[in-house]
């Protein structure tokens, strides 16, 4: 018969050994590390990176420094962690670079964003939101696939002033049916004769965003009636189910 005493011995010696156990994990981790350093740094031998230094713990690999801009940050992080047997990166670089008044910084993004992605045929169809606060910028809005999302964080990650980057950009979502919508929409919206002269412009002014039939129209146009005719074109495609205006007229309190 196990007595009380017996099951807390053995209940002990379980214990022991779990912690030796442990002990030789963290051991055979921390014997590896010169290695990863090695590896690691060599990863980030390139001037981009040679204010960064690497300081590595039982696999897991710390980053600090400096780099010119947010981009450098996130690819070196990329480059650490595809270094075998990290176990994981703490990532603690500063972007350093030249820094950039917010509302100046703000305005830079957006006309590059508002031409990004020109001649691919989706530029339209991308609606992006800019928000900058002491250097970090909020990106929101919609996107029409993953490569234009990809495009528009790289382009704001790559400016410098940028110190970092909030991603709340959604994709809508792959639909055959909106896909035609957003065709339809297209050429009713712009084949206007009131609203022809928007088209004329790469940057396509006003954005068409469609996400299961609700649609919804962003940018800036010269009038009221502008607005008013591009509502009743987009309401008048098939298959619609609501659209939702929220082009902006230049000069309005909103637009500024």
């Amino acid at each position: 018969m196990i007595t009380r005493w017996q099951r807390r011995a053995a209940g002990c010696a379980v214990m022991v050994l779990l912690s030796v156990s442990e002990g030789q994990l963290l051991a055979q981790d921390a014997s590896k590390d010169p290695q990863i350093q090695a590896e690691v740094t060599k990863a980030l031998d390139n001037k981009r990176f040679r204010d960064v230094k690497v300081g590595v713990q039982n696999g897991v690999v710390t980053l600090s420094g400096t780099v010119d801009l947010y981009a450098e940050k996130e690819d070196a992080d990329h480059k650490a962690h595809h270094r075998k047997d990290v176990k994981g990166v703490q990532n603690l670089i500063e972007v350093g670079g030249p820094t950039v008044e917010d509302v100046t910084l703000r305005n830079r993004l957006s006309e590059k964003l508002t031409y990004d992605r020109v001649g691919y045929g989706t530029t339209a169809f991308n609606a992006f939101t800019i928000s900058v606060l002491n250097g970090v910028v909020t990106l929101g809005g919609v996107a029409y696939g993953p490569t234009d999302k990809d495009s528009a964080i790289s382009l704001v990650a790559n400016t410098p002033g940028v110190k970092d980057v909030v991603d709340n950009i959604d994709v809508a979502p792959t639909s055959p049916m909106d896909d035609r919508i957003r065709l339809a929409t297209a050429r009713a919206v712009y084949g206007a004769p009131q609203l022809n002269k928007y088209a004329i412009d790469p940057a396509k002014p006003i954005r068409i965003t469609v996400i299961n039939g609700n649609v919804t129209l962003s940018g800036v146009v010269d009038s009221e009636a502008d607005k008013d005719v591009a509502n009743i074109r987009a309401s008048g495609v098939s298959g619609v189910f609501k659209v939702v205006n929220n082009l902006q007229v230049v000069g309005s309190d909103k637009e500024k």
